[in-house]
């Protein structure tokens, strides 16, 4: 695995902007949910480093769980369509105030199908929070209450996404010049 610098086309968020906008979602979520209790969905595997650093800026009792979702063919740079649970929450959601916390949303595919799936279940109420919305994308119309960043249609990489699996311990959000990427691999 070569050294993400010989792929790094640029820093799109740096570390410092991202905390800060992280401790922004926290206090805004805080106020919205004051006096609940919250349960914090994580999707794996992308959004682990996002929802640690938010929950810390949330003031108001939160539990986690987690949920597995491929929605990805391997080998693609973008969602088939088609999802699959690959790890169920272990908790149960009804009359939850439940809040999904995704790294990143396209096509909106993944998370549409994520929510139609735990609407059924009978939460209190369901709410997405994304660290970064990649609007331009989208194909499915998907209700979004807390956003970290828009971003333009690049691949990033960092702070929880990853590059083939690697690279997600990174500080900041990067973006792969895949001409490069390509070439070393």
């Amino acid at each position: 695995m070569q050294d993400y610098h010989s792929f790094l086309s640029e820093i799109l968020i740096p570390e410092e902007e991202l905390k800060t906008r992280v401790q922004a979602l926290g206090e805004e979520i805080s106020r919205d949910y004051a006096g609940r209790i919250i349960l914090a969905i994580c999707i794996l595997r992308g959004g682990v480093m996002f929802l640690t650093d938010l929950i810390r800026h949330i003031k108001p009792p939160v539990a986690i769980d987690f949920m597995g979702v491929a929605s990805y063919g391997v080998g693609t740079r973008s969602s088939n369509g088609h999802v699959r649970i690959t790890l169920d929450l272990t908790t149960s959601i009804a009359d939850r105030h439940v809040l999904i916390v995704e790294d990143i949303i396209d096509s909106g595919n993944t998370i549409a199908s994520v929510i139609e799936m735990l609407r059924t279940r009978n939460p209190a109420s369901l709410e997405v929070c994304t660290l970064l919305d990649k609007a331009s994308r989208r194909e499915v119309n998907v209700p979004i209450k807390y956003c970290g960043f828009v971003i333009p249609d690049r691949f990033v990489f960092g702070y929880g996404l990853d590059m083939d699996e690697y690279y997600r311990n990174l500080p900041f959000i990067g973006v792969v010049d895949l001409e490069k990427y390509e070439a070393e691999v």
